[in-house]
């Protein structure tokens, strides 16, 4: 939802629910869910609304913790994407302050433990 919503930032609900096979009343809970969380804000603009994806929102998955939605929403949408700081304001691995990329053993490079791979994740 909230990758059509960042395509078109006027869509109306009617269309993210049949965007997304949803039916129309979970899309409105789910934006008021998004709402009440701080993903997003609802506009009033003219008779519609606009709706603004929070830039700074970080998910709250363990997993994903400090890492902002908007990183990902560039990736999906092709959006260029604001400077991604983690919630502790460490940048990612995309470069320190002064630009240059950080070191091989940065925290930044381990976003995800090593896992062995098995048989069935080898590419043939």
């Amino acid at each position: 939802m909230l990758v059509t919503i960042a395509r078109d930032p006027a869509v109306r609900l009617r269309d993210v629910a049949a965007t997304c096979g949803l039916t129309e009343r979970t899309v409105q809970t789910i934006v008021t869910d998004l709402e009440a969380d701080g993903y997003l804000q609802r506009v009033r603009d003219g008779r519609r609304n606009r709706y603004e994806i929070s830039v700074g929102a970080v998910f709250r998955h363990p997993a994903e913790a400090g890492v902002q939605v908007a990183g990902l929403l560039a990736l999906l949408t092709g959006a260029p994407a604001a400077p991604d700081r983690r919630a502790t304001g460490h940048e990612t691995a995309r470069a320190t302050d002064d630009g240059a990329a950080p070191p091989a053993d940065s925290p930044a490079d381990r976003t995800t433990p090593e896992r062995p791979t098995s048989e069935h994740s080898r590419p043939e």
